[in-house]
């Protein structure tokens, strides 16, 4: 598991397993965003086994599950709403962190007042090409 940090209060992950909750539990984190599909790969377990252990850990947990490089108006506009009332630190996973980057650029990119370049060097910087985010946000 690689936890990166986009902003304060927010960060993004790879594939994640039940056990791996306790470690973000530990690291202080209060919520969880799951960006994958169920039953998307053989290493994605079942989610109301994540989800179970995620309460039991006392994290809040919310699912918006998205095919990658498909991301409708519907799903940015609730991973902005899971961003604006979570707790934080927030947490969201995909199977490589990309699709959470992804949803969240776009939804930080409807607020007013959005600094694109800032928000590109944060995908940067956490490992992801910026090129496809700003197609994204350009789109």
């Amino acid at each position: 598991m690689q936890i990166r940090q986009l902003e304060s209060g927010f960060a993004i992950a790879d594939a994640l397993t039940p056990e791996d909750l306790d470690e973000i539990a530990r690291r202080g984190f209060h919520s969880v965003i799951c960006n994958r599909r169920p039953g998307e790969a053989e290493d994605h377990p079942d989610e109301a086994s994540l989800r179970e252990r995620a309460a039991s850990l006392g994290l809040e947990w919310c699912s918006i599950p998205v095919t990658p490089g498909n991301y409708g108006d519907a799903d940015i506009a609730a991973f902005g709403q899971a961003l604006d009332t979570l707790p934080t630190p927030i947490l969201a996973f995909c199977r490589t962190g990309k699709r959470a980057a992804n949803l969240w650029a776009q939804a930080r990119c409807r607020e007013a007042g959005c600094d694109i370049p800032a928000l590109l060097d944060a995908a940067h910087a956490a490992g992801h090409d910026p090129q496809p985010v700003r197609e994204l946000l350009n789109a």
